[in-house]
Parts: C-alpha cells; structure tokens; sequence
C-alpha cells in the first residue's frame, strides 16, 4: 500500500514513541480546534508589571481576533480588560502601549471609562431608554501574576501559572524577577511556519550540537532538558574553555558575577516553556521572554523582549550586548531549520516520525495534545468534519 492510501487509523496505545502528524501543522480546520481548546484555555502573557509602572499606563496583546489591555489603575491595582467598548465594539485604546491618564475614553462615541472599568459617562445618556449603565463597564478578563509577569486567559480550564510551572517556580524565584525592568522593546518577527514548530524546535535537545555551533562551543555536551505536565526545561552550563568565536570568547571572558546569585547559576543558562506558547530564556545578565502567537496554519508571530536588573557595570553591558549577538546568530539558524520541517509537513511521503525515549519534551508535548484534541492521534486526516 503506498503512503497516498494508508488508513486514517489512530496510534497504538504507546503513541508517544511517534511524533505529531504533518498535516495538523498546516490544516485549517485543526487549527480553528486548536483556537478554540488550546488558546481559550491557555495563559498568555502580557507584559511585566514594570511595563506599566505609573497609574494609567497600559500595555496592549492581540491574539486570534481577541484584543486586551492591562492596566494599572488606583492604588496601584493592575487589572485586564477586553480592549472593546460596550457601545459599538470600537477598539479603546491603540499601540503595543501607552498612557491613558486616569481614564479610558472609546475614540468613536467617547464612552467613558474609569480605570477599573466601571462606565463612568455616556454622551446622550438620556437617550438610551431602559439603560442601566452599571451593567456596561468593560469585560475583565481571568489575570495571574507570577514572579511580576501579568498572564491572561479568555476561559478558565487550566490550573494556575505557579501551579503550572511547578517545581521550576522556586528555581525561577532565584532570580527575583519581580525586580525586572525592560530593555528595550517588545519585538515582532514572523516566521512563515505552523506555531507548533517553533514550539517543537524551542523544546528540541538533538539538533543542538548539529545545528548551533555557537551554543555546542559554549556548552560542550552540558546541554540537558526534563518535562514536567505543562513546562519543559533546558539547560547548558558556559564552558571555561575559550571559543574560537570573539562574540562567545568574550561573552565567557566578561560575563560578571551577579550578588544574588548562587554560585551554580552564575555560569547557567536556562530556558523554560510553559503549555503552550510562553517561554523564558533565563540568563546571568538577563531573562528573554518569548511567545509564539499563532496567526493562521501556516504562520506564527514570534514576540519577544529583554528583562534586566538595573546594573551600570561596563562589563555586564559589554556581557548584555554579545549575548544579543551571539543569540541573534541562534535565532537565523532556527529560522532555516522550522522552515525546513514546514516544508517537509506538507509531504505526501510523510505522516508521523518516531521519537528517542531521550526527547521527553517532544513526548510530553504529543502527550498533551492527544489528550486535548483526540484527532491529532490521526496519521492522516480523519475522514469527516474535525
């Protein structure tokens, strides 16, 4: 029988010894399942508290036809809201972020809204007949703050972001996040792939030493990674040996000591994603947030920024920009390899391949997707609506 008119039929019972199939990387109809169960449910984050450190300033997240706003409002109480009016649905407040100076005006028929989303005026108020203006303040949405990090989610369903993390919370603590600040800006690069791939290849251990020269200088065969129910860790320790790249050499040369650190995590690097799209790059000098937003079957939206502890040593600026460098080179390399899988998806030859009993990450990731969405147990496409 060749691969064209293999049956539709389920994995065996040991279905995370085989990976994902291909063609939920680029169907539509998975995919608007996928927005429905995967990314109502799910925590996304929003920004860091220090993104919006005076009352009025907010920052601004659209995802899947959704678009909110985080807050903070009096007595320095942050809340999220669902960036729509309640008069004719315009969006409030525009920009990735900004300042709204004690209250929220629509920009369409200047309904009015205080900081903690209570309707504060209606031009022609007398007009509305039956109006009961208590009942139309803006829809606040589920928030969790962890470690100063703001997540929302649209429907309740998964356990807490602390909860979620589980043992990692502790060892995330370790680096008092909740004193961060931004550096720079939030950043946007499209990547023409299914949001799974770059999902895949963040949590992927095996093409480290085939694929990133840089990191397999810097880390030698230190690189490991373990799988909790809902967050993945991975980890390298910087080698003492010098590289031969000056970026790497001189990144291992000036990297300095950080106070609070214990002595195991001045020279660690670590990375953590959390189901199904947030990750953190946690570094001496600094801790990378990314998230990939899904855009459509076959596109995802890479969000990032940098977090720091204010520290006006030359060495840890010096450290600061080659770790850009080094992980800019990281970030073209990853770029060519999810665009690689995309393409490879799309094969009529291929269906699902087999996974190491070393790609943990890998298993746990399948492991919950068939739990969530039973179709994806499918080599091909079932027959039939999904």
């Amino acid at each position: 029988m060749n691969a064209a008119a293999q049956p539709s039929h389920s994995f065996a019972q040991d279905d995370t010894a085989v990976g994902l199939p291909g063609w939920i990387y680029s169907d539509r109809d998975f995919f608007e399942l996928e927005k429905r169960t995967i990314f109502r449910t799910s925590w996304q984050l929003v920004c860091h508290t220090s993104d919006i450190p005076r009352i009025g300033d907010y920052h601004c997240l659209d995802l899947l036809g959704e678009s909110v706003v985080v807050v903070r409002g009096e007595g320095d109480r942050i809340r999220s809201f669902h960036n729509v009016c309640r008069h004719r649905a315009a969006r409030l407040l525009d920009g990735p972020k900004g300042h709204c100076a004690g209250r929220i005006t629509c920009p369409y028929h200047a309904w009015t809204y205080a900081l903690d989303g209570h309707l504060v005026a209606v031009p022609h108020r007398n007009t509305f007949r039956d109006f009961e203006q208590d009942r139309h303040g803006l829809v606040q949405l589920e928030q969790d703050i962890f470690l100063g990090f703001i997540f929302i989610r649209f429907e309740p369903g998964l356990p807490g972001v602390r909860e979620q993390f589980g043992p990692y919370a502790d060892e995330m603590a370790a680096y008092r996040m909740e004193e961060l600040i931004p550096q720079g800006r939030v950043t946007l690069r499209p990547r023409s792939v299914n949001w799974k791939n770059v999902a895949d290849n963040y949590s992927d251990a095996m093409h480290i030493n085939v694929a990133h020269p840089g990191l397999t200088r810097l880390f030698g065969k230190s690189y490991g990674i373990e799988a909790q129910d809902w967050a993945d860790k991975m980890w390298g320790v910087l080698r003492d040996e010098p590289s031969r790249n000056w970026s790497e050499r001189r990144y291992q040369k000036l990297l300095p000591n950080v106070d609070f650190l214990p002595p195991e995590r001045q020279r660690l690097w670590t990375y953590f994603k959390l189901w199904p799209n947030v990750a953190f790059d946690i570094y001496p000098d600094q801790i990378d947030f990314m998230q990939f937003l899904p855009v459509s079957p076959t596109e995802t939206m890479i969000r990032e920024i940098a977090y720091v502890h204010p520290d006006s040593r030359r060495e840890m600026r010096a450290a600061r920009y080659l770790n850009w460098r080094i992980n800019r080179q990281v970030n073209v390399e990853d770029k060519a390899l999810i665009e690689r899988v995309q393409a490879g998806m799309a094969s009529s030859s291929y269906t699902v391949g087999p996974l190491s009993e070393s790609e943990v990450c890998l298993r746990s990731f399948t492991r919950r997707m068939h739990s969530i969405i039973p179709e994806s147990r499918h080599p091909r496409k079932p027959h039939g609506a999904i």
